[in-house]
């Protein structure tokens, strides 16, 4: 037996998130401020067809949301179990089903006017700027916003809504260079953060332990499971990503709950449970 191995393979499981290099999310990620700010999209360094990138996240299962595995092609024990629920004719399980399906997120490479300085950030948000952003895109008067010669800022506004803030986008009037600054611009177009790298990816066992926590978070095992081995964020998740104010907390019946659980069970098995 390699001693120095089991030492060293001992300690990365001990590990706390304190003992992990801090991330800045204030570098990665832009979240507008209440009032109005000016933006301009850059082309992605990754896919100069197209700025935006959608992924999926699960809110509520866990501490923090989690970026769904599906994303990177592999195989997510949620939406397994969503996949699962919904083959029944159950409208409790159907109900849950919705609770649990990952919620789309879409992230656009940005350069906020004042704070160039900063360099290319990542702005996340929902579906209805993302159908604004396209339909002004689809505009022949408008057309490739991101184009570093002829694009065209943004006005990005947020209001205090009731009883959430509201965020409209329109572009400006005129059109101008992302920068008069060539060297600048090419610097832009290469050094940007990668959205689906910006997140901690947890694994599958991990994921599907937070799935049963959630399922039935009064059980002795869910209470006693250990989380000390899997990957944990090193701070709060990024403001791009928190949970929507409106959070969900599932209070279904006894009987609901019992066949929420067996369907759990069947899905995965007891003795596959990683605690």
């Amino acid at each position: 037996m390699d001693l120095s191995a089991i030492r060293a393979k001992l300690d990365s499981m001990n590990n706390t998130s304190n003992d992990r290099p801090k991330i800045d999310y204030d570098k990665i990620f832009w979240k507008p401020q209440l009032g109005k700010q000016q933006i301009r999209i850059v082309p992605s360094a990754y896919n100069p067809e197209y700025p935006f990138k959608e992924l999926f996240f699960h809110y509520g299962v866990g501490k923090y949301p989690m970026i769904a595995l599906t994303n990177f092609g592999e195989q997510d024990p949620v939406v397994e179990f969503v996949n699962e629920l919904k083959k029944t004719s159950d409208k409790d399980n159907w109900s849950l089903a919705g609770k649990l399906s990952p919620k789309m997120r879409i992230f656009a490479p940005v350069i906020v006017r004042g704070e160039e300085d900063k360099g290319v950030r990542l702005w996340g948000f929902g579906k209805n700027v993302y159908k604004t952003l396209m339909a002004y895109a689809a505009d022949e008067e408008i057309g490739d916003f991101t184009d570093v010669i002829s694009g065209r800022d943004f006005t990005v506004e947020m209001v205090q809504g009731n009883p959430y803030p509201e965020t409209t986008v329109r572009p400006r009037m005129k059109e101008a260079p992302l920068s008069e600054n060539n060297s600048q611009v090419e610097l832009w177009l290469k050094d940007q953060p990668k959205a689906e790298d910006s997140f901690t990816k947890y694994d599958f066992d991990f994921v599907k332990r937070q799935l049963a926590k959630y399922l039935d978070p009064d059980s002795e095992d869910a209470q006693d499971a250990p989380v000390a081995s899997a990957p944990a964020p090193t701070q709060a998740a990024p403001a791009a990503v928190q949970a929507p104010a409106n959070n969900f907390t599932v209070d279904t019946a006894t009987a609901g709950k019992k066949d929420t659980a067996s369907k759990f069970d069947d899905l995965f098995g007891d003795d596959d449970l990683p605690f």
